[in-house]
Protein backbone atom coordinates (compact mmCIF):
# COMPACT_ATOMS: atom_id res chain seq x y z
CA UNK A 1 0.00 0.00 0.00
CA UNK A 2 3.26 2.39 0.75
CA UNK A 3 4.62 2.01 -2.31
CA UNK A 4 1.62 2.09 -4.18
CA UNK A 5 0.91 5.87 -2.80
CA UNK A 6 4.35 6.96 -3.07
CA UNK A 7 3.96 6.28 -7.38
CA UNK A 8 0.83 7.96 -6.91
CA UNK A 9 2.40 10.66 -5.05
CA UNK A 10 5.04 11.04 -7.60
CA UNK A 11 2.92 10.67 -10.43
CA UNK A 12 0.86 13.54 -9.71
CA UNK A 13 3.64 16.01 -8.87
CA UNK A 14 5.33 15.23 -11.90
CA UNK A 15 1.74 16.24 -14.24
CA UNK A 16 1.43 19.02 -12.11
CA UNK A 17 4.62 20.40 -12.89
CA UNK A 18 4.27 23.21 -15.40
CA UNK A 19 6.93 24.21 -18.70
CA UNK A 20 10.23 25.00 -17.67
CA UNK A 21 11.98 27.83 -19.07
CA UNK A 22 15.47 25.90 -20.47
CA UNK A 23 15.82 26.03 -23.80
CA UNK A 24 17.97 24.07 -25.99
CA UNK A 25 19.45 24.93 -28.73
CA UNK A 26 18.74 28.56 -28.04
CA UNK A 27 19.60 31.29 -30.84
CA UNK A 28 20.02 34.12 -27.85
CA UNK A 29 22.25 32.16 -26.02
CA UNK A 30 24.86 31.64 -28.77
CA UNK A 31 24.22 35.51 -30.12
CA UNK A 32 26.22 36.62 -27.02
CA UNK A 33 28.96 33.99 -27.59
CA UNK A 34 29.14 35.12 -31.03
CA UNK A 35 30.38 38.71 -30.66
CA UNK A 36 33.35 38.20 -28.91
CA UNK A 37 32.75 40.62 -26.38
CA UNK A 38 35.57 42.15 -24.57
CA UNK A 39 38.05 39.54 -25.02
CA UNK A 40 38.31 39.55 -29.20
CA UNK A 41 41.43 41.04 -30.18
CA UNK A 42 41.24 41.74 -34.01
CA UNK A 43 43.73 39.82 -36.23
CA UNK A 44 46.93 41.69 -36.50
CA UNK A 45 48.68 39.32 -38.84
CA UNK A 46 51.13 38.22 -36.62
CA UNK A 47 51.43 34.48 -35.96
CA UNK A 48 52.96 33.03 -32.52
CA UNK A 49 55.01 36.10 -32.13
CA UNK A 50 56.61 36.57 -35.35
CA UNK A 51 56.03 39.77 -37.29
CA UNK A 52 55.06 39.58 -40.94
CA UNK A 53 57.97 38.88 -42.62
CA UNK A 54 60.38 38.17 -40.23
CA UNK A 55 61.93 35.11 -39.88
CA UNK A 56 61.33 32.80 -36.93
CA UNK A 57 64.36 32.01 -35.34
CA UNK A 58 64.51 28.88 -32.93
CA UNK A 59 65.20 28.21 -29.43
CA UNK A 60 67.54 26.52 -28.42
CA UNK A 61 65.49 23.65 -26.62
CA UNK A 62 63.16 22.79 -29.41
CA UNK A 63 66.24 20.95 -31.50
CA UNK A 64 67.25 18.69 -28.47
CA UNK A 65 62.72 18.50 -28.12
CA UNK A 66 62.53 17.53 -31.68
CA UNK A 67 64.76 15.07 -31.81
CA UNK A 68 63.75 13.37 -28.57
CA UNK A 69 60.40 12.98 -29.58
CA UNK A 70 61.39 11.67 -32.82
CA UNK A 71 64.22 9.28 -31.45
CA UNK A 72 61.99 7.71 -28.65
CA UNK A 73 59.22 7.27 -30.87
CA UNK A 74 61.67 4.97 -33.13
CA UNK A 75 63.00 3.79 -29.87
CA UNK A 76 59.58 2.57 -29.02
CA UNK A 77 59.02 1.26 -32.26
CA UNK A 78 61.43 -0.49 -32.58
CA UNK A 79 61.10 -2.46 -29.31
CA UNK A 80 57.68 -3.25 -30.06
CA UNK A 81 58.53 -4.72 -33.11
CA UNK A 82 61.20 -6.72 -31.45
CA UNK A 83 59.33 -7.81 -27.83
CA UNK A 84 59.33 -11.23 -26.86
CA UNK A 85 55.45 -13.08 -27.92
CA UNK A 86 54.31 -13.73 -24.20
CA UNK A 87 50.54 -14.28 -25.20
CA UNK A 88 48.55 -17.25 -23.67
CA UNK A 89 47.27 -18.35 -27.25
CA UNK A 90 50.74 -18.71 -28.24
CA UNK A 91 51.34 -21.16 -25.60
CA UNK A 92 48.59 -22.51 -25.36
CA UNK A 93 48.97 -23.47 -29.39
CA UNK A 94 52.93 -24.84 -28.62
CA UNK A 95 51.90 -26.76 -25.91
CA UNK A 96 49.38 -28.24 -27.37
CA UNK A 97 51.46 -29.13 -30.57
CA UNK A 98 54.07 -30.52 -28.38
CA UNK A 99 51.67 -32.68 -26.26
CA UNK A 100 50.22 -34.20 -29.63
CA UNK A 101 53.58 -34.74 -30.98
CA UNK A 102 54.38 -36.51 -27.43
CA UNK A 103 51.19 -38.94 -27.68
CA UNK A 104 51.73 -39.93 -31.34
CA UNK A 105 49.27 -37.82 -32.69
CA UNK A 106 50.95 -35.34 -34.65
CA UNK A 107 54.18 -35.95 -36.73
CA UNK A 108 57.15 -34.02 -35.25
CA UNK A 109 57.45 -31.16 -38.13
CA UNK A 110 61.71 -31.61 -38.04
CA UNK A 111 61.21 -35.43 -38.96
CA UNK A 112 58.36 -34.73 -41.72
CA UNK A 113 61.29 -32.07 -43.75
CA UNK A 114 64.14 -34.33 -43.36
CA UNK A 115 62.94 -37.05 -45.45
Amino acid sequence: MAARSLSHCLRTRSLFRGPSNIQGFSTRSNLRAADHGDHYDPPTGWLFGVRPGQKYVKEGWENIWYYGFIGSLLVAGVAYVFKPDTSIQTWALEEARRRLEAEGILEDPEKVQRK
